[in-house]
């Protein structure tokens, strides 16, 4: 059960229709109280009230004090949420009123599963969680450990790679996944584990001398994001069985320190994220892989906040990352607005955000050697003005980009789909594949 589905299936059904029930039996027990009829409908007022003012008070807060996220929320998001404190709030009116023990315990049960019922249908809403064990943080184990991974000799370097790519007998048809905690002596930042695609050709003998894919997860999140709720290995698989088992070698570094840690990928004082993955995650790559170390072999992507990452690693590193994809990120960092930005991470410093913000520097710089993709679900309404802007920002700049509207919204489900649609540009762009006629970029 712990591998069934979360956001089809049976699982949701279940849920839904037990949090009917639930909530049925919550109600019933305010109306049925020994108590007059006006007394029984203030109660249920007053606790949809403090629903009301609590699922308010503690939005605000998370965006606007803990800073917990950058994007906007979806309405439902709130609705869900304030149904979820509503059940609890009828359940502690009926405890503190009835003091019996096993009607309590049925009313702490009954909340449970409204609340359960109701973060599932946020889950839904984003398809973050596919699974019970993704909600529950139980990782699957990797296929290989890094120690086990093959350094065979490696081909001539050629480009693109498949031209004289010739699969061997026996190559194995899917891809590995392994772990490995990046050190950062650079930059000095607290890294979560990675998380490495390899795929089938890596494991061959001789090896192909393969690019490289840096992936980003959004914030709140973590690498493992790629994994479950983007479809990684599937896709990447997919790619590979179409090409004789070629695939970048993906890289998917922690980009934000903690789930809910939100360094900007600057260099300030919120953490040096930057220097991290423009310079200890390369470095340990070309150290501990085999791969193409020629910075035209690799790409930085990601979404979301990744996607603004990425943006920013390729503004300011395009020595580095020469190629990005951008999904679904915002036009520049932010905590919410500009001057609190530059207030909380270059202490009011606006020459300093300026010197490594993308706008800036695509309206100061050149990058005729760079190439993007922006990716935008049409029904994005917060993000698809910044795509826009960014898109019109690297033709200006010289970059060779694209833009591209997919069908969906801010979830997980358009970061997959994005992924997939870009990837054989991506891959002839970094070296990988022949350019095909029409392709983008």
């Amino acid at each position: 059960m712990l591998d069934w589905s979360l956001l089809s299936g049976p699982i949701p059904v279940v849920l839904r229709v037990s949090a009917v029930v639930a909530a049925i039996w919550l109600l019933s027990r305010t109306l049925r109280a020994r108590r007059q009829l006006w007394v029984k409908w203030v109660d249920l007022t007053a606790c949809l009230l403090v629903a009301a003012v609590i699922t308010a008070v503690v939005a605000h807060l998370a965006r606007n004090v803990w800073m917990l996220y950058p994007d906007n929320l979806e309405p439902a998001v709130y609705l869900w949420a304030g149904a979820g404190v509503f059940a609890v709030n009828l359940t502690v009116t009926r405890v503190v009123t009835e003091r019996k023990v096993g009607r309590a315990l049925v009313g702490l049960t009954a909340a449970v599963v409204v609340v359960g019922a109701c973060a599932n249908q946020v889950n839904t809403i984003y398809g973050a969680y596919v699974t019970p064990r993704d909600a529950l943080h139980m990782v699957h184990p990797d296929d290989i450990a890094l120690r086990d991974a093959p350094s065979h000799r490696q081909l001539p370097d050629a480009d693109p790679v498949e031209f004289h790519w010739s699969p061997p007998p026996g190559l194995t048809s899917q891809g590995k996944l392994t772990s490995a905690p990046i050190a950062a002596p650079q930059s000095g930042f607290t890294a979560r584990e990675a998380r490495i695609y390899l795929p089938p050709a890596y494991f061959a003998d001789p090896q192909p001398q393969l690019p490289v894919m840096v992936l980003l997860a959004g914030q709140p999140g973590t690498p493992q994001d790629w994994l479950t709720a983007g479809k990684l290995v599937h896709i990447m698989d997919r790619f590979a069985a179409d090409h004789r088992g070629l695939a970048p070698v993906v890289v998917v570094p922690d980009a934000t320190g903690s789930q809910f840690g939100d360094p900007l990928c600057l260099d300030s004082r919120r953490g040096n994220a930057d220097t991290y993955l423009a310079k200890d995650v390369p470095a340990w790559v070309k150290t501990h892989l085999s791969v193409d170390p020629d910075p035209q072999s690799w790409a930085i992507a990601g979404v979301s906040y990744g996607g603004t990452c990425a943006l920013q690693l390729a503004t300011n590193h395009p020595d580095v990352y020469p190629t990005f994809l951008d999904i679904s990120g915002s036009a520049e960092p932010s905590l919410g607005d500009r001057p609190r930005t530059v207030a909380d991470a270059f202490g009011g410093d606006q020459a300093a955000f300026m010197r490594v913000n993308p706008l800036d520097l695509l309206r100061t710089r050149r990058y005729w050697g760079s190439a993007a993709a922006i990716v935008v679900g049409a029904g994005d309404r917060d993000t698809k003005s910044d795509a826009h802007v960014v898109y019109a920002a690297t033709r200006a700049a010289g970059m060779t980009s694209h833009y591209i509207e997919l069908p969906g919204s801010h979830d997980w489900r358009l970061f997959s789909a994005a992924l997939t649609h870009e990837l054989p540009w991506l891959a002839q762009r970094i070296g990988l594949t022949q350019q095909t006629p029409g392709a983008n970029g």
